[in-house]
């Protein structure tokens, strides 16, 4: 249904840059690359197994 293809994946990055600037975009993307990484975790139940860790120390 939505397929991103490389010309699709130019046109999303050019619009980034001239909207975010060049300056701020690799923090953008290493805030964007740690949030779905918080939140995979999260689904993944082991946030929960380290909190009841944590109260048991």
């Amino acid at each position: 249904m939505f397929g991103f293809g490389m010309p699709e994946m130019i046109i999303v990055l050019v619009i980034a840059l001239v909207v975010v600037g060049p300056a701020k975009l690799p923090q953008l993307g290493q805030a964007l690359g740690s949030s779905i990484k918080n939140f995979k975790k999260a689904s993944a139940g082991e946030d929960v197994v380290q909190l009841n860790e944590e109260k048991k120390a």
